[in-house]
């Protein structure tokens, strides 16, 4: 991840420039390895980088030969090689950045310009000679991104990849928008990701589940989020998603291998740990030795996931890394954890802080990238609350909402869970060509019955016990786990102790006397009390409107634990 901050059309950018800065700084946690800053007209952009491709000639803000296009991204584009070749009108690249190739796609396609790119991006692109800026963040908002006007600055409009670096200079914000992209021409955003399962959720698909199809759009989409240059690894709760991911990029990193150890042979050299890329036919390559697959979990003493993705770390054979805290640990970081997920929602919170504490601890190992699990839930109908979904049409509606809002929760914990220590994570489920074959399923084969387990055409789908041929993906009994949420996953006392801290820090009298500025936003709960405390502690009030509580559907529950489901199985209960 990088960080970002953007102001178009600043009535003073050259006084403005030591605060815009100063915002720059803010999310320099983001971007530890290298800041820079661009100024045209009176459009001044922020970047501050964490290099991952193109780590030794990719600084930006990126500006154009000519110096009239300049550009500061956040985010990955995989698909550059193949986007670089299908140029039509040729362009000096300056950098091996592939993010540079968004500009040369600005000059010949315009606003149509995120269309063409396949990956997790924010950015904010200025044209000198039109004085205009476009900006525009990926299909499911996988990166951070956030839109802010100021009533001291009318017509200036600020953008940025936190809320920490805008409302000190903006008193209205919202969330951009993930599939769209702004243009200052009209000062409006625009749908740019429309595939049809997304805006015609009343058009329910009836394609049968293709498991072949299925397994190899997600192999391909693990296989290119493989582009890096640096040390990377794998986040493994032990659960079925960070465990299909591990598992697929565990095979792919020893085939690898050992293609590079032929190619040495042939070559008559020695490969050493070196890089992977994405080459022209937008496959995966190295000539050079891949280190050994790091995977990485965390957990209470005993907690279950823990003690599974050890487990599937053996069978595997990653290099695996558990990190244990305490209550007191998590209990500690709370309000560090709540700055820098900007969000007051509980299960966010729950699950954002061990994993909070673990993307430390990877940093700390010299990791720069990780892939993670997220998506999964949303897109299959994991969670277990989709077995109350009353028929395939409201299944399938809700699968629809809840990918809508990713950006909202287990996105914007990834994300900022992880950046908070210059640490990038990367999500395959949330590939658009895997979006595609998954979401244009019958979701009647989603359907969660007496006979199906949540997620079973994901799981049969990597279940290989008819091909002989085939090695097993993973341990049987991991790849039918029922589902465990990941802020249960750590350790059922994790939670307890949440509730229990904050019926300490939160009266019964507060709770029938919440703050007038909340409106309606009222927590129902002393713990979204707690941490709304915290989030304004940190926000000027105009910041929550850019907050969504969540709690599930076809469920009375007020506890968005997975565990408060009904359906749970009680046996992890003995782990407690």
């Amino acid at each position: 991840m990088c960080g970002i901050f953007a102001c178009y059309r600043h009535p003073d950018v050259q006084k403005f420039k030591p605060t815009a800065l100063k915002m720059g700084k803010a999310v320099r946690h983001r971007g530890p390895d290298w800041s820079g800053n661009w100024i045209a007209n009176n459009t001044i952009l922020v970047h501050e980088r964490l290099s991952i491709v193109g780590v030794e000639s990719g600084a930006q803000p990126l500006v154009n030969e000519e110096e009239t296009v300049s550009l500061a991204v956040n985010g990955e584009i995989y698909n550059h090689r193949i986007l670089r070749k299908g140029l039509k009108t040729p362009y000096n690249f300056k950098t091996h950045s592939d993010c540079e190739v968004i500009i040369p796609l600005y000059l010949e396609h315009d606003i149509d310009t995120p269309r063409y790119l396949d990956g997790m991006f924010s950015w904010v692109l200025h044209d000198k000679v039109q004085d205009r800026v476009i900006a525009a963040r990926d299909p499911i908002g996988i990166t951070t991104f956030y839109l802010g006007r100021s009533s001291q600055t009318p017509g200036a409009v600020y953008f940025a990849s936190e809320l920490k670096c805008l409302h000190p200079v903006c008193d209205d914000i919202i969330s951009f928008p993930p599939g769209h992209v702004y243009d200052s021409k009209t000062d409006k955003l625009t749908r740019y990701y429309d595939p049809k399962w997304l805006v015609e959720p009343d058009s329910i698909p009836t394609k049968p589940v293709d498991y072949k199809e299925l397994r190899t759009t997600l192999e391909n989409s693990v296989r290119k989020r493989l582009m890096a240059e640096v040390p990377y690894g794998v986040l493994l709760s032990g659960g079925l998603d960070s465990s299909l991911i591990a598992s697929i990029a565990q095979r792919e990193t020893v085939r690898l291998n050992e293609l590079a150890k032929k190619q040495g042979a042939t070559n008559g050299t020695n490969g050493d740990a070196g890089l992977v890329g994405i080459d022209d036919h937008n496959e995966l390559s190295t000539v050079q030795m891949l280190p050994q697959l790091n995977s990485f979990s965390i957990g209470l003493p005993g907690a279950p996931d823990a003690v599974a993705a050890k487990e599937v770390a053996d069978f595997l054979g990653t290099r695996h890394h558990t990190l244990t805290f305490t209550l007191e640990d998590g209990l500690n970081a709370l309000s560090d954890v709540i700055f820098h997920l900007e969000s007051y929602d509980v299960t966010t919170i729950r699950a954002s802080t061990p994993m909070f504490l673990l993307s430390r601890k990877i940093k700390a190992m010299g990791i720069k990238m990780v892939l993670s699990g997220e998506g999964s839930d949303e897109i299959f109908g994991g969670y277990l609350y989709f077995h109350n979904a009353p028929d395939k049409a409201a299944l399938h509606k809700e699968t629809i909402r809840r990918v809508g809002d990713l950006h909202l929760a287990d996105c914007l914990r990834a994300n900022k869970s992880t950046s908070a220590w210059g640490l990038e994570a990367r999500v395959p489920f949330l590939d658009k060509q895997f979006l595609s074959t998954a979401m244009n399923i019958d979701p009647a084969e989603k359907m969660i019955t007496k006979d199906r387990i949540e997620k079973y055409i994901l799981r049969k789908a990597f279940d290989t016990t008819d091909e002989p041929e085939t090695a097993p993906y993973l341990p049987e009994k991991i790849l039918w786990r029922q589902k465990e949420q990941f802020s249960d996953g750590v350790g059922y006392g994790w939670i307890d102790a949440l509730k229990d801290r904050a019926e300490i820090e939160v009266t019964d009298e507060m709770m029938k006397n919440p703050k007038p500025e909340w409106g309606s936003d009222v927590p129902d709960s002393k713990e979204a009390y707690w941490y709304r405390c915290m989030f304004d502690e940190h926000f000027p009030p105009y910041c929550a409107s850019t907050v969504r509580r969540w709690v599930p559907t076809w469920s009375k529950q007020t506890d968005p634990s997975g565990r408060a489901i009904s359906t749970h199985n009680q046996k992890y209960d003995s782990t407690k």
